[in-house]
């Protein structure tokens, strides 16, 4: 992610109960964090809480979530601070503000317990991708990768999809998620949900917070990196082992860079091609995924399964017992 602006006791035991924590459960309210890059639009924090309002969210802003440390929503202590208040607070769902960067700043300091004992729902994207990855690294819990408040809920074009699809994630309504997908592998499987920024989960590559998931379904989305830092990074994890042990690697939206003439014909297409010959595992693309408008919400660290037919793919998020 160009910014415009571990090992746990079991690797491969994570505690599946929380799959199905949060079922049942009133939404309630949602309490607003600034774990990462500062504030810059107060009004647009404002807009997005009549937004989810208007959804049947009631909302709380951390008091430090204006704080302004250089680049950063308030020193490390104090943002910090401000994910114990959420664990705390009476809130089901804690939501970042937005990205930017921060939060890889603060992986070794978080008590990931108490953020996986407090049963909130935690919710963000981009930089938050780490404190997803950390989360399930460290515990087994689950947290959701989607909408941020000022990016998807603070402009002035909201998209009603992006709305929609969170608010039936947070009240556990979303069954299937399904999208067109005409050039993906053909694919039937299920496993671990698991992923977000690419450059974040590259960034977490060798530490002890990024999970080990074997047999999982890994997605990935990025802005503003060239297609050749693209396939660096997917590299990366390649030669680290993790992408060959995944189910399906499921591809979101890779936006807001420019080719070069020397690029001579070498772009995202060429790196999903490479990608498909380095590693055999199946690839999905097309995914409602990244630093785009439409945004799906996806249960990071739950049991999903995942398949393909007729040019459509089809997240199974929730099942029928």
């Amino acid at each position: 992610m160009h910014t415009h602006d571990h090992a746990p006791d079991h690797p491969h035991d994570h505690d599946h109960d929380h799959d199905h924590i949060h079922e049942h459960r009133d939404p309630g309210g949602i309490y607003l964090i600034s774990p990462s890059g500062a504030v810059a639009d107060a009004a647009g924090l404002e807009l997005a809480r009549e937004r989810l309002r208007a959804l049947g969210f009631r909302t709380t802003v951390d008091r430090t979530a204006l704080a302004v440390h250089e680049r950063f929503a308030g020193t490390d202590r104090q943002r910090l601070a401000s994910i114990q208040r959420a664990c705390r607070q009476k809130h089901p769902i804690v939501m970042a503000t937005r990205g930017g960067y921060g939060l890889s700043r603060l992986l070794h300091q978080i008590d990931w317990r108490a953020v996986a004992d407090s049963g909130k729902m935690f919710i963000g994207h981009s930089d938050f991708t780490v404190f997803s990855l950390a989360l399930l690294a460290q515990t087994g819990a689950v947290s959701y990768s989607g909408p941020a408040a000022i990016p998807d809920f603070g402009q002035k074009g909201m998209d009603d999809l992006t709305a929609d699809l969170f608010a039936e994630t947070m009240r556990n309504e979303l069954e299937v998620l399904s999208f067109e997908s005409p050039d993906s592998d053909a694919v039937d499987a299920r496993g671990i949900l698991w992923g977000g920024n690419l450059a974040m989960v590259a960034s977490l590559a060798g530490t002890p917070f990024l999970p080990r998931i074997d047999g999982g379904v890994l997605f990935l989305e990025d802005v503003g990196e060239h297609p050749y830092k693209v396939e660096r990074m997917l590299s990366q994890l390649l030669h680290a082992g993790v992408l060959a042990s995944q189910r399906a690697i499921v591809l979101g939206r890779f936006t807001e860079y420019r080719l070069a003439a020397h690029d001579n014909g070498y772009d995202m297409n060429s790196v999903v091609a490479w990608l498909r010959g380095a590693c055999r595992v199946p690839v999905v693309t097309g995914l409602p995924y990244g630093h785009v408008k439409v945004k799906a919400t996806l249960p990071v660290g739950a049991q999903v399964g995942v398949a393909t037919e007729d040019g459509m793919a089809y997240l199974l998020l929730r099942e029928h017992h």
